[in-house]
């Protein structure tokens, strides 16, 4: 999901694990449940310059994303915000907080970036390095303005009553409605924005009432992340028969071998879209691409290592011959973000010249 997500649902389930026992813990969670994204960042500076370049198709969700990579990225984390929580607590004369505290923190909140990733339609590849293969759960959106309103409020009930914490919360409460009422309306389902407008609500009403306040930040936090946790199992529950609807289709028009997806859509929560490929095409609402991948001149695209690159990251590849110009070059992208041929520096796609 996009980092707003995890750094909110990372600050929450900080919070809810730890807030008794670790100084800063909301804060803690939402720098660990963005470990994988900044730890791939240091790993790799080139894969994010540009976003739609091939280095970022290889690496994003790579290692860091994996177990291997999220188990060295809590050691690591665990020891430095160790190490630094004691050297706060010898300089303020105050009780270091138990490691158990840390790593429980630390631990869950790196394991909810891989969780929240996996959810969705774009997939993670937790295996590596032994084995890429992507894994999909196909429930919710990449992008969804849940995942921002429901633990934003459920922190801003659990904020102390000062002008300062109550201005950053009122500011990022602002900004999201914003985004989703206004810049989202063409996107967004009109529920989700009048659920939007209800949790914006509900959250001043919760602040200025103070319905939990610091003591009960830990429940607060905990009743966000269960609302959350309700809303993915009622997505998880509905995504099932459009599952079973997307492999009867597919079944029906390729044949038994069919590939098949029901993809999350962003902005309308319990709608899938749903996709069927054979060898020679994919297939989606309305519109037909033929994959060509059997063309020698894709054959050999694909055989680079920039045809590789996007071979192993696209869930249903398609290709394209183009000889304009006096040029052969091979158009690759994955249908499930374009279905007909994106246009240049499409994110999903690249470009490779033959001859």
């Amino acid at each position: 999901m996009d980092n707003l997500a995890h750094t909110l649902v990372g600050a929450a389930l900080g919070r809810a694990v730890a807030g008794r026992e670790l100084p800063a813990a909301g804060w803690i969670g939402a720098v660990a449940g963005n470990a994988p994204d900044w730890a791939e960042l240091v790993l790799r500076p080139s894969s994010w310059t540009p976003r739609a370049g091939v280095d970022y198709l290889v690496y994003h969700r790579g290692i860091t994303h994996a177990f291997l990579g999220a188990a060295v990225e809590i050691v690591a984390l665990t020891g430095l915000v160790g190490l630094i929580l004691r050297w706060w607590a010898r300089r303020h004369g105050g009780n270091p907080p138990a490691w158990r505290s840390i790593a429980a923190c630390v631990a869950l909140t790196v394991a909810s970036h891989l969780y929240l990733d996996w959810q969705g339609s774009y997939g993670l590849r937790p295996l590596l390095p032994w084995s890429g293969r992507w894994y999909y759960a196909d429930w919710v959106a990449i992008v969804d303005p849940v995942f921002w309103l429901v633990p934003l409020v459920a922190l801003a009930w659990g904020a102390r009553r000062h002008w300062a914490p109550a201005l950053v919360y009122l500011l990022s409460l602002i900004g999201i409605t914003t985004l989703v009422l206004w810049r989202g309306r063409e996107l967004v389902a009109w529920g989700v924005r009048l659920a939007t407008l209800g949790g914006a609500v509900a959250g001043v009403a919760g602040w200025t009432e103070h319905w939990f306040g610091v003591a009960g930040r830990r429940r607060a936090a905990a009743y966000g992340l269960l609302a959350l946790a309700g809303y993915v199992a009622a997505n998880a529950a509905a995504s099932t028969a459009a599952k079973a609807e997307a492999h009867a289709a597919a079944s029906r028009r390729f044949g038994p071998d069919a590939a098949w997806a029901a993809l999350t859509v962003i902005g309308h929560p319990f709608h899938w879209e749903k996709l069927a490929a054979s060898r020679d095409s994919v297939a989606g609402r309305g519109w037909v691409a033929p994959r060509h991948l059997d063309d020698p001149a894709v054959r050999t695209a694909l055989a680079t290592p920039r045809g590789r690159a996007i071979a192993q990251f696209a869930r249903f590849l398609v290709a394209a011959v183009d000889s304009s110009g006096g040029r052969l070059r091979v158009l690759l992208w994955d249908a499930r973000f374009h279905p007909t041929a994106p246009g240049p520096g499409a994110w999903a796609a690249v470009a490779i010249p033959v001859r």
